[in-house]
């Protein structure tokens, strides 16, 4: 039996077009009222497709964080 591809990976780009923020939701729409109330302005932008929530986890491990030089 195979993983649902339920899962989105995202990140939240502000209006100078930087990134402020990345992660992984089941709901983007949800995320993104969500991020608006914690960061202000920016657009949520989705990175690939749906995928299983095992694979997204990776992702999102792999992905550098602020003070961070990255993997």
């Amino acid at each position: 039996m195979s993983s649902e591809r339920d899962t989105y990976k995202y990140q939240l780009v502000g209006p100078d077009r930087r990134i402020k923020h990345s992660g992984i939701t089941n709901d983007l729409n949800r995320r993104e009222r969500e991020l608006r109330r914690e960061y202000g302005d920016g657009d949520i932008r989705q990175v690939g497709r749906r995928t299983t929530r095992e694979a997204a986890r990776k992702w999102e491990a792999s992905r550098p964080t602020a003070g961070r030089a990255g993997p």
